[in-house]
């Protein structure tokens, strides 16, 4: 063996060596985080303390929430190690561990957020009570279980898209307790799916696939928010990385009626669709799929719900009108002092400016796939209404994209929100 061969020898165990390190890390504090305790579980004490909010971890470890922010960026840390030295690692112990940690985290409570108790109850609206949930808030249903534990949202109609709806409508019928735990399962799912396909995609776009695995469910604000939380951007997630494998794999018609049908999940998903649009071989079979899927979806929406689920379509307007502590705008107008409607007009004008000029990139023959990652990671900057779970909009296309770049301000964005994170967000 030559000097040469010797030194990337000893370069790659130790890659190795401390990417192994590095998970371990990860797995530990993940653990920390999912058996905390009461304190990052807001539902807790509330519906005349049900024990089953608390799942398997019970009581936990006793951890407060300003020490869970402080694990979640020693989290990150180890997150970003892990990146670093991806190439490294045998696949089968990265695999453990993001399977183990997304396990982990489906039996945590539900996590800093009661967003998933509104979903179920939206549901059960239409389902036990028969009231349109996209004409009315919770609060319309007075005696119903769920109610206790929604706090910000009871005279608020949905703002999700009707696909998400009608799948949560099932659970219905299974009580509140069971419609929960089921829709942790599914969040836990849909990031594992997401892991699995762009494991499969990225030799395809000269990725290294552990790398891509790893890139999404190892993001503590995945794990914490998303899967912890029970968020439902991980199944729109999933339906526009499946899109995205589709119109990579040369077919667009599922590609189409996947974009469709993330779009009719949560209304964001729909910026992939004219990057889609250029990117597919075959724009004509691409735009059929789109347009099936829609009508398909759209169909169904209108004869269960009628034209109120328009008001899925208004959320993107409706949020900007808010602000949140942990969004850019926001953060610039507080320490610099200029007046908040100034910088989040400011901020969309330029996202919108930046938006153009990528389609137009991406038209003249730039990579789609890169560019909706920028896109997407643009609109999370320029947002004035933010959540942490919301990073998963863009991390699948910024995994496959081939830009370090890229990939390093993602990774800023995430240490960003951990900076601005307060416990309970979003509840």
């Amino acid at each position: 063996m030559t000097d040469e061969a010797a030194a990337l020898s000893s370069a790659r165990a130790y890659r190795r060596a401390l990417g192994i390190a590095a998970l371990a890390a990860l797995g530990a504090l993940g653990a920390a985080i999912a058996a905390a305790g009461p304190e990052v579980a807001p539902a807790a004490g509330r519906g005349e303390d049900p024990g089953w909010v608390l799942g398997p971890f019970g009581d936990g470890v006793g951890i407060d929430g300003g020490a869970v922010i402080h694990l979640e960026r020693a989290a990150l840390v180890a997150y970003v190690v892990v990146l670093a030295c991806a190439r490294a690692l045998p696949a089968k112990l990265l695999w453990s561990v993001i399977a183990g940690l997304a396990v982990m985290f489906v039996l945590a409570p539900p996590l800093l957020s009661l967003d998933v108790f509104s979903y179920v109850s939206y549901a059960r609206l239409e389902g036990v009570h028969g009231i349109n949930p996209y004409e009315a808030g919770p609060a319309a249903a007075p005696g119903d279980e769920s109610l206790p534990f929604i706090e910000d949202w009871r005279e608020k109609v949905s703002v999700y898209g009707p696909l998400f709806t009608l799948l949560t409508l099932p659970l219905s019928g299974l009580g509140v307790a069971a419609a929960v735990w089921t829709l942790k399962a599914l969040a836990g799912a849909a990031v594992l799916a997401i892991a699995w396909i762009l494991y499969r995609l990225a030799p395809l776009r000269g990725v290294d696939p552990r790398f891509a695995a790893a890139f999404v469910p190892l993001n503590p604000l995945v794990l914490v928010h998303v899967v912890g939380g029970a968020h439902n951007d991980a199944v729109m997630a999933a339906l526009m990385t499946a899109a995205v494998a589709a119109i990579v794999l040369a077919r667009p018609v599922l590609g189409g009626l996947g974009v469709a049908a993330a779009a009719a999940a949560k209304a964001s998903a729909a910026l992939l669709a004219p990057f889609a649009l250029i990117g597919a071989e075959r724009r004509g079979r691409f735009a059929l799929g789109l347009a099936l899927g829609s009508i398909a979806i759209g169909g169904v929406g209108l004869a269960v719900f009628g034209t109120s689920i328009d008001e899925a379509l208004k959320v993107g307007g409706q949020s900007q009108s808010v602000a949140t502590r942990a969004s850019l705008p926001v953060t610039i107008s507080d320490e610099i002092g200029l007046d908040l409607d100034f910088v989040r007009t400011a901020s969309i004008a330029l996202w919108v400016g930046a938006l153009a000029g990528l389609l137009v990139w991406t038209v003249r023959g730039g990579d789609w796939v890169r560019a909706v990652g920028w896109a997407s990671v643009g609109l999370l900057a320029a947002t004035s209404y933010l959540t942490p779970w919301y990073a998963i909009w863009a991390l699948p296309h910024v995994a496959l994209a081939r830009d370090r770049v890229l990939v390093v301000v993602s990774v800023l964005l995430s240490a960003f929100l951990l900076r601005q994170q307060v416990p309970g967000l979003g509840g």
